[in-house]
């Protein structure tokens, strides 16, 4: 079971904190989970498709959308930080 989360604007752009699936395949890459995630789902969640809004952290070490999800616990999305 694969945990994914969706923080901060996110949050609110998709309307939901999270869920938990089964990938449909044990070598999906953060790509083709987002294209899972983006099934049947209103365009809203497109967003997911923009690395410049959206960065990802695979077991909470930041990812690229490359890398393969065998044996992560959780996925998380959420947006680029900015500080002063």
């Amino acid at each position: 079971m694969l945990k994914v989360h969706y923080f901060a604007a996110l949050r609110e752009t998709l309307g939901s904190t999270g869920e938990e699936l089964n990938l449909p395949r044990a070598d999906m890459t953060v790509a083709q989970l987002i294209e899972h995630l983006l099934e049947g789902r209103a365009e809203s969640w497109a967003i997911l498709n923009d690395s410049s809004q959206v960065l990802v952290a695979v077991d909470q070490m930041i990812a690229d959308r490359t890398m393969f999800l065998a044996g992560a616990a959780e996925v998380a999305f959420f947006p680029p930080m900015t500080g002063g």
